[in-house]
């Protein structure tokens, strides 16, 4: 079975959002970067754990999974995310830029339906904070087309924790281990 897909999200993954004091995690530093749609003198101020870059770097080593961009930051992500944490240049899902008002308008991640497509029967971990039950529902789903899925979810505020990486790894190295299909869940977690 091929290596599954790493897929990554960033806003309340790599970048928290504020509590409602407006405090970010202490572990976190404040960058200003310039997104591809603004100029120079309109950057936008985002919060980055420094450790995270090691912590992604070694999941990337171990060669179990391959990690993707997944996030509304497109290409700004490998340009711009990425190395403030020392990543290599990853490829990125090329999602479209919705006019929505809610992640969910269909009761599901509003990535979803593009991450399927882009998917096709690879299998996948996907660490993204906004999944909703459905979400969880077409994980089981795909599995139970053979299309192992793993669908990882921190805590927006939190975000990416290093139990949640090697929950990834963990998975991804006893899905290789079964070669088809996808591995027995270990309690708490979403693989099926």
């Amino acid at each position: 079975m091929r290596q599954p897909y790493l897929l990554l999200d960033i806003d309340g993954v790599l970048i928290p959002f504020p509590d409602e004091d407006g405090t970010t995690p202490t572990t976190h530093v404040r960058h200003d970067v310039v997104p591809t749609s603004r100029s120079a003198d309109d950057p936008v101020g985002i919060w980055l754990n420094p450790d995270h870059g090691s912590l992604l770097m070694e999941v990337f080593r171990t060669g179990l999974v391959s990690p993707v961009w997944c996030t509304s930051w497109r290409r700004d992500a490998t340009t711009l995310i990425g190395p403030l944490l020392g990543l290599p240049p990853l490829p990125y899902v090329d999602l479209p830029c919705p006019q929505i008002t809610t992640s969910h308008s269909n009761g599901y991640l509003w990535k979803r339906d593009y991450v399927d497509t882009w998917l096709g029967d690879a299998p996948a971990i996907w660490i993204d904070d906004d999944f909703t039950g459905h979400d969880h529902a077409w994980a089981a789903q795909r599995t139970a087309r053979g299309f192992a899925t793993l669908l990882i979810q921190p805590d927006h505020h939190a975000g990416l924790q290093a139990e949640h990486l090697a929950q990834a790894t963990t998975w991804a190295g006893r899905l290789s281990r079964v070669g088809t299909g996808a591995p027995d869940a270990e309690p708490g977690t979403e693989a099926a």
